[in-house]
């Protein structure tokens, strides 16, 4: 879980000033900073798995893919957020902030055992108020299993352990075969 870092409250401005080449990232909720943990090697051999199927679909189309480093903006009762989801997919041509995108059609996250309670529930409700975001996915690094949360289904949760998972904002199957290779056990 992400830990409340020891500064002052801090404006958006000056904030995304502080993560501009920072070596450590934050989240961002309301003034408030909270230190990102490190990623096991499963963690980022998952994410890139993702990323390296879904890159090369994705040319020729507006669609931007971002993997661990671009933030999403969320405006919840008037506070900001900013979180660091594990992929950020945007297809808008107008989300084009240069530290941050505001409108994601879909959001992955690869959970940890420290980070799997925030990513399932307070960031996928926070994640459901972006009009923007058809698709929410949360990968397991433990076991074979990928949660799909989809806008359409009411953010029903569609569990899958094997075969494909069917990605509604890019019109494309993910073979979980994919997502889980070279991950060892797994």
């Amino acid at each position: 879980m992400p830990q409340l870092a020891s500064y002052p409250h801090l404006g958006v401005e000056d904030y995304l000033a502080s993560e501009d080449g920072g070596e450590v990232r934050h989240e961002y909720i309301d003034g408030q900073l909270y230190a990102m943990t490190g990623a096991s090697d499963r963690h980022g051999l998952i994410t890139l798995n993702i990323a390296t199927y879904l890159r090369p679909l994705l040319r020729g189309t507006p669609c931007q893919l971002f993997a661990n480093d671009m933030k999403v903006r969320l405006k919840i009762s008037q506070q900001d957020i900013f979180y660091y989801p594990d992929l950020l997919l945007s297809c808008d041509p107008t989300d084009r902030e240069t530290y941050y995108r505001s409108k994601p059609c879909l959001l992955v996250g690869v959970l940890s055992d420290s980070t799997a309670r925030l990513d399932s529930r307070e960031k996928r409700f926070a994640y459901q108020t972006l009009p923007s975001l058809r698709e929410y996915l949360l990968v397991s690094q433990t076991h074979r299993e990928v949660q799909i949360f989809r806008r359409q289904d009411e953010w029903a949760p569609e569990i899958h352990q094997a075969g494909q998972v069917r990605l509604d904002c890019l019109g494309f199957e993910l073979p979980l075969d994919v997502i889980y290779e070279d991950v060892a056990g797994l």
